[in-house]
Formats: C-alpha cells, structure tokens, sequence
C-alpha cells in the first residue's frame, strides 16, 4: 500500500511519524524548504511527485488550500482520499460538486498543541486521541474500514463517526467557541502586569489565545453560521452576569452561578450512572434502542424540572441502568418534586 501526505506541518509532520513508527513508509509534499527538511530527517520517505500512483493520500492542508490541491490532483482510480481539515461541510460540498474518481473520507483528529510546523510534530501526538470519521451516502465503508485499521496502527484510541453537519455544529462549540473565548479574554487591559497574580485558571483561559489569524479566520468564515450561533449563546449567557453585576443582585449572581454548576454535575451525574462515557461523543443514529432511551431520559432530566413525566422509561434498559433511574425518581421525588411515570414492569 502506497501512502503519502500532502501538507507536512504538525498534523502532517506528526502523521508521517505515526506511520512509520507502524512500519510505512510514506511520500510527502509541500512547500521545497518543508519537504526538504522532511525528507532529512526521515519523516518521509521521499517527494510524491505524482498523486495518481498512491492508494491513500492524506491531505493535512488548511481548508482552502486543501480544496484547490484536490481539486488540481489527479488520483488513482479507486484511491482513498481522506482529509485533516477542521471543518467538513465546505470540504464535502467541494469533493462531491462532481463525479470524481476517488474514495474520500473526511476526517479530523482531535489531537493538537498550541505550536504549529514539522519541527513540532511528534509520533505520538495521536496517541490515545479520537479521530473523527464523516460518513455520508456517499461514502465508501470498505474506505473507512481500511482508514479505521491505518489508524489503529497510528496510534489513535478509536474513531467516531457523524456526518459533516454534526461534525461542524460540534466543533464550533468544542473548539471554535473556545479559541475565540481565549483570544478575546487577553485583549483585556488588565492582562498586562499579570506575573506573580495567576494560577492555574489563567493557564487554562490562555493557553489557546495564540491562534494562526491566517488559518482560523478561514476555519470560522467556512463555518460561520455554526461558530455565530454558539457566540451568540455565550453572549447571550455572559450578559446576564454583567446584568447582575451592575445592578448588584447578589441573589442573581449566586444564582446564575449554581445553576452553572449543578448543569455541570448533572451531566457528569447521569454519564456516570448510565455508563456512557465512552459513547458520549458518538452520533445517536449509532445507539442501540437502550442507549437511546438513556440519552432521552438524560435530556429530560439534565434541567432539573420539577415534574418529571416519564412514559415508559425502564424500556429497553439494561439491569444497572433501571436500577439508576428507579433511584433517581425516588431521590427526585424525596426532594419534594413530583414524579409520573407508566410502566408494565
């Protein structure tokens, strides 16, 4: 199997290190001066001068530049083209504006650091991390299982699997809302003067603030509407702190404080109890009948409402899991709410 890889940054860099870590050999491509220092060091084996003679190219490019190289490329009929790109949307609408003569699999590993380039790529930077897989009707699954396998080899924990849409409106939350949030909480004027005034909380609220304006200002325009909507949400929630603030409604803020918290705990709470943390993340058409159940029933009672209607909730459960929700309707219902519930057993 001949692979190579287009784009030899830290996503790329770290790719090819991956792979020959589990014994492939693979070609690379990018700018001269990059593709030297590669070649060098033995990242890759050598140049792909020709895309048409590999079996899997992996394209580890920004969005835009990683739509025009597909677009400019000719493959191997029948190849596996996956890419690393950030968002999904724009790359799928691209790949599928026409017939084309390659397998494509959108992808993106949930793997990073806060400094870019060859020089900070590592092999084991995939290491216990998740790789998001995009499946569509269009999509090839003996391509996803031969990408699955790759994978394995590279390191990764396990792949998840969503379509783009999914797989963007996440991601604008999970990590575009996140960067922004960074970026905009060092402008403050505050900011300067801070050593020997941080801990632990400032680490965190900065540490992704150094974003590439070149890269991310692309990643948001190609997945506006989603990175706007959660801006908004946020917006929306922080204003009503600043309401607080100003007015000074101590009550309001203690508030709004708790209520943050308690959401927190009980989504741990219920992830916890219904044992899914290792399928919290996967799209719900995945779930068996009994997952379902249990994400409807954690949906129904992660706001806490005072009346819990509940038809047929034990359905489809397993033993543990209705032994957790018969107690979380006792301790709901000890607390002074109300509980309804219909059941055959």
């Amino acid at each position: 199997m001949k692979i190579m890889i287009a784009g030899l940054g830290l996503i790329g860099g770290s790719a090819a290190k991956a792979l020959a870590r589990a014994g492939y050999a693979a070609d690379g491509y990018d700018r001269p001066a990059v593709l030297h220092a590669a070649v060098e060091a033995g990242v890759v084996a050598g140049e792909a001068k020709n895309t048409a003679d590999y079996d899997v190219v992996f394209v580890a490019l920004p969005p835009d530049a990683a739509m025009r190289w597909i677009e400019a490329s000719h493959f191997k009929d029948g190849a596996v083209v996956a890419d690393f790109c950030g968002v999904k949307g724009a790359i799928e609408r691209c790949v599928y504006a026409k017939p084309r003569n390659f397998r494509y699999v959108g992808c993106h590993p949930m793997a990073g650091k806060e400094v870019s380039g060859l020089q900070n790529s590592c092999a084991d930077l995939f290491d216990g991390a998740s790789m998001i897989v995009v499946r569509g009707e269009r999509t090839d699954e003996s391509a996803v299982r031969l990408l699955e396998g790759l994978y394995k080899e590279m390191g990764f924990a396990g792949c998840k699997h969503c379509s783009a849409a999914y797989h963007d409106a996440k991601i604008a939350y999970t990590s575009q809302l996140a960067h922004i949030v960074s970026n905009a909480y060092v402008k403050s004027d505050t900011a300067e003067g801070f050593p020997g005034f941080t801990g632990g909380s400032f680490q965190d609220m900065t540490r992704i603030a150094g974003v590439d304006e070149d890269i991310w200002t692309r990643l948001y325009m190609l997945n506006r509407a989603a990175a706007a909507k959660e801006l908004e949400r946020l917006i929306s929630n922080m204003q009503k702190y600043l309401d607080a603030l100003n007015a000074g409604d101590e009550a309001g803020l203690h508030a709004l404080l708790r209520e943050g918290r308690e959401r927190k705990e009980r989504l741990d709470k219920y992830v916890r109890l219904f044992e899914f943390e290792s399928a919290i993340d996967n799209q719900i058409k995945t779930y068996s009948h009994g997952m379902k159940q249990k994400v409807t029933i954690m949906a129904a009672l992660i706001h806490n409402p005072k009346v819990w209607i509940l038809d047929e909730p034990l359905t489809g459960l397993d033993p543990n899991s209705i032994f957790q929700v018969k107690e979380c309707m006792k301790q709901h219902a000890k607390e002074g709410n109300i509980v309804f519930f219909s059941s055959h057993i």
